[in-house]
């Protein structure tokens, strides 16, 4: 089995699909991690605000295998992906790492780049495996966390229930 995160977004019908999402994983691949839940600025383009959070599980899927059924699971939320790089949508589920995987691996780069990039992808990765490291940068993500320029994005957490269960909280 290989640990696996992915990153999660969402701003149309961001609670709904989110969920819709988390159902989805969740009946595929439990147990799963969650962290907590943050909305984010849109990042590139005008558009409302995201939701963003990473989830960890096991997986004995191969990449391409996984990022099929992610692809699925965003189609049956009604993702379109006619548009622009950088628009509004549906749900956007990534894969972050599969275990220690680097390069290209079924058409996916793995570590994602954002990563490094994204306080919405970075603070609740850090969230979620604070010791494990970076497959290429060999840097745990609580050290990146801490490194990063928190300023450069906002990022503010939210209530969330899943299945009666707050998962996240805004307080």
């Amino acid at each position: 089995m290989t640990r696996v995160y992915l990153s999660l977004g969402s701003n149309i019908n961001r609670y709904q699909n989110i969920t819709a999402a988390l159902e989805a994983l969740d009946n595929t691949f439990s147990p799963l991690a969650i962290s907590t839940i943050y909305s984010s600025e849109a990042v590139g383009f005008e558009g409302d605000d995201f939701l963003n959070l990473v989830v960890g599980f096991d997986s004995d899927l191969t990449v391409g295998e996984l990022s099929s059924i992610l692809r699925q699971i965003e189609q049956d939320n009604g993702r379109c992906r006619q548009g622009s790089k950088f628009s509004s949508r549906t749900l956007d589920i990534d894969i972050l790492t599969y275990g220690d995987a680097v390069g290209s691996h079924d058409k996916v780069a793995l570590p994602r780049e954002e990563i490094t990039k994204n306080a919405f992808v970075l603070l609740p990765l850090q969230e979620l495996a604070p010791d494990v490291l970076h497959p290429e940068l060999n840097v745990s993500y609580r050290t990146l966390w801490q490194n990063y320029d928190h300023a450069s994005q906002a990022l503010w957490p939210v209530d969330f229930e899943w299945r009666g269960e707050k998962v996240s909280s805004a307080g």
